[in-house]
């Protein structure tokens, strides 16, 4: 009994003492083969252990011990040893480029190039329509022509090449294309001057291609002959080339120009791919298609009804210049219905969508798709409206409490009744028909989120069907949003120019000078500052005889003396200058002379105080052959009227009862002198017809009137005016004279610090 209940248990746990056993006979066998067969004790210095497959090393050290290696050493024996240190001798750093621009360092390119081919007989015809009609879509339009024309249009890019041979002017715009344009723009669109290009369209095709196919996309044509396989776009439709397939032809582009020879440009270019790349033209691509239109002799545009035509991306042939036009504004009807179609299906589903919102219909802004109005924080913010009739506005520039409505508001408030009564008709009609018989009472104010808002009550006629008619009052709400801003590229300026500061002076202003050289001495001269101060003396006739007995300048010219001493790397140098009526363009005249032509000038008075945050402003905002700037100063009040009863401060902090800024001056210019005199010559055949102008005008009506060019306008808060009452010359213009006198007016001081004047001269007067 009991030996079964032994063999039972030995059974249970045979194999597992079996297991245990065989396992360590196993782990002493793979000790003793480590250690055999890894003597690192051997292995000389130098050589390298290899890894296994694992990565770990073929071999392994002593279970109980820290290294194999050196044993004899690790004991008492071992000795520490210092290592030298050896400074690492400094390389030269390599100078890393940065590009100017981020999208130069990405490799950012722009999405499409325009080359328009022309010639010296049409570039001033069709060329000019082409550039009126297309340049303001794309972001780069060139014009590319085999004569050298000495007059080339405004506003055109002209490549000319020299030579009238058709494929030779390809081969160069081709060649002009790698040289300047190839890696920065991923499309290229090349067409004649003779085609209309609807350059939305265009633009659209463009964003839904892929700019690594090799695509050369346009009207397919059958080569001359049709001996060789294969077909190439008409230049006359235009046709699209992708970057990566210029790239590829690059390398051959030589070899086309010995090799092929055609009589047509496009038929040059076609085989030239063709041969090169394999890339034939197609006219579509993944659904994407190249729409074009044949256009009739004679055609009327506004009387094709061909589905074609309405689709087409290009129309060719265009026979003058008025056709283009006439095309352009078909084609440009077509895209603004299309535009008012969309916004009205938008509207539509933004008022079924805000159905389901937790306000419902409420939660939908009025009008659907603009901002919602301003939300004043505090009653400094809440936004005023202005009262109107059709005649007149009760909000007034110069403070009167109504003024005759004229000029752009007049025109404005039309426009809004006239718009009020065409919604209303859209709306009632054909039940009712509403005519407009006065308007009652007119509001409106300014909301920087949405735009110009308008309440009007209108006095309208109401007729039905049946011709009954009678008159009620309808209240409108109607809106003017703003529209996209518009980012205006502009040319590249530095603040490294420096900059002559002009300020003329007369007997009236010689008092003024030494607190003006006090003020820009600390602000200019001890801070090193890029500009030349420049003095022009006014004489009239009479204080010009006794210029050498008794100058009027004298003291003024002994002021300058003591600075120039004072810094001796600093020169001031002045002009005199001999006329009746002290003209801004008179003076000019002369220190243009003085100066070359890439002059920046700042023209100011004595009374400004000029420091360098304002001089690195006018750099920026002068931009030669481009822009001019007029800023506008901060205006003190008369101190006797701004600080009534109260002590004078020593500085004039930038609020509203300290100044203003003075929007009827405007002696303050930045502008260059090839600006100056570009200007001054077109005004040339003016001054012989009426020489007075020289007298009547002044630099900002000179510029407005005769340059092209951009008047920049702005309040400037660091440019500081003293308070000063001018004389105001009545031989200048009756405009300048008028804003002499209302600038003298308005820089007496605010309205409520004259009330307060008036309110305690009337309190004394009745004691």
């Amino acid at each position: 009994m009991r030996f079964s209940v032994f063999i039972s248990v030995l059974r249970s746990l045979g194999p597992v003492v079996i297991g245990i056993s065989l396992g360590f006979t196993l782990s002493l066998l793979s000790v003793s083969w480590t250690e055999e067969a890894c003597p690192l004790e051997g292995t000389r210095e130098g050589e390298d252990v290899t890894s296994g497959q694992d990565g770990l090393l073929k071999g392994a050290r002593k279970p109980n011990s820290v290294s194999a290696v050196n044993d004899a050493e690790s004991g008492e024996d071992f000795q520490p040893r210092i290592v030298p240190y050896k400074q690492v001798q400094p390389s030269a750093p390599k100078k890393v480029f940065r590009a100017k621009y981020i999208s130069t360092e990405l490799g950012m390119r722009e999405r499409l190039f325009v080359g328009v081919l022309t010639s010296k007989n049409s570039i001033n015809t069709l060329g000019v329509a082409v550039n009126r009609t297309i340049s303001h879509h794309f972001d780069a339009v060139a014009f590319f022509t085999g004569s050298r024309n000495r007059k080339v249009p405004h506003g055109m890019f002209v490549v000319s090449h020299g030579d009238e041979r058709l494929i030779w002017n390809m081969f160069q715009t081709v060649k002009f294309i790698f040289d300047h344009y190839i890696n920065e723009y991923d499309w290229f669109y090349l067409v004649q001057d003779d085609a209309y290009t609807e350059a939305d369209r265009i633009k659209a095709l463009v964003e839904h291609l892929s700019a690594d196919r090799e695509l050369y996309m346009g009207r397919p044509e059958e080569f001359i002959g049709g001996e060789m396989e294969g077909k190439y776009c008409y230049g006359g439709f235009g046709y699209l080339l992708s970057r990566s397939l210029l790239l590829r032809l690059q390398p051959f582009l030589e070899n086309c120009r010995n090799d092929i020879l055609s009589s047509r440009p496009d038929e040059w270019l076609g085989r030239c791919i063709i041969d090169y790349t394999s890339a034939n033209c197609v006219s579509e691509y993944e659904g994407l298609e190249y729409h074009h239109y044949e256009l009739g002799k004679n055609s009327d545009p506004s009387k094709e009804q061909n589905e074609q035509f309405k689709k087409a991306l290009t129309v060719h042939p265009v026979s003058d210049p008025e056709q283009m036009y006439r095309l352009h504004r078909y084609f440009s009807e077509i895209e603004l219905q299309k535009t008012y179609d969309e916004i009205a299906k938008l509207q539509a589903e933004i008022k079924n969508v805000s159905v389901l919102a937790f306000e419902g219909n409420r939660s939908a802004q009025w009008p659907v798709g603009v901002n919602p109005p301003f939300e004043p924080k505090s009653r400094f913010e809440v936004l005023k409206w202005e009262y109107f009739t059709e005649e007149e506005i009760y909000s007034c520039i110069d403070g009167a409490p109504k003024c005759e409505l004229r000029g752009i508001d007049k025109m404005d408030i039309a426009d809004v009744i006239d718009t009020a009564i065409e919604e209303l008709n859209k709306k009632y009609m054909p039940t009712l028909h509403l005519k407009k018989q006065h308007l009652i009472n007119g509001y409106r104010r300014f909301d920087p989120t949405r735009g110009m808002e308008y309440t009007l009550d209108l006095q309208v006629e109401v007729v039905n069907q049946k011709g009954h008619s009678r008159s009620i009052t309808k209240r409108v709400h109607l809106v003017r949003p703003l529209s996209l801003i518009e980012i205006i590229p502009m040319p590249y300026v530095t603040e490294a120019t420096r900059v002559h500061i002009i300020i003329p002076l007369t007997a009236e202003d010689r008092s003024y000078v030494n607190h003006f050289l006090e003020v820009f001495a600390s602000n200019g001269f001890e801070t090193s500052e890029n500009a030349v101060l420049t003095l022009l003396f006014i004489y009239d006739p009479e204080e010009a005889q006794h210029v050498n007995h008794d100058d009027i300048f004298a003291g003024v010219k002994n002021q300058i003396n003591v600075y120039e001493r004072k810094y001796p790397a600093v020169k001031i140098p002045w002009i005199s200058v001999k006329t009746e009526v002290p003209s801004q363009i008179k003076f000019m005249d002369i220190i243009s002379k003085k100066h070359p032509v890439d002059t920046l000038f700042f023209l100011a008075h004595v009374n400004t105080n000029i420091n360098a945050e304002f001089l690195n402003r006018c750099r920026m905002n002068s931009i030669n052959n481009w822009q001019v700037f007029f800023p506008i100063h901060f205006q003190e009040y008369n101190p006797d009227v701004a600080y009534h009863n109260q002590p004078h401060p020593a500085t004039v902090d930038l609020v509203k009862d300290a100044g203003h800024f003075d929007r009827r001056s405007f002696d303050e210019a930045c502008f260059y002198n090839s600006d100056y005199m570009a200007t001054r010559s077109r005004m040339v055949t003016d001054i012989q017809e009426n020489e007075d102008l020289l007298e009547n005008l002044d630099i900002y009506d000179m510029f407005v009137k005769y340059s092209g060019l951009h008047v920049f306008r702005a309040v400037e808060p660091a440019l500081h005016q003293q308070y000063r009452y001018q004389s105001c010359n009545p031989k200048l213009s009756e405009d300048v004279y008028h804003r002499c006198i209302q600038s003298n007016m308005e820089g007496i001081g605010s309205q409520s610090q004259l009330a307060m004047l008036l309110f305690e001269q009337e309190q004394g007067n009745s004691t």
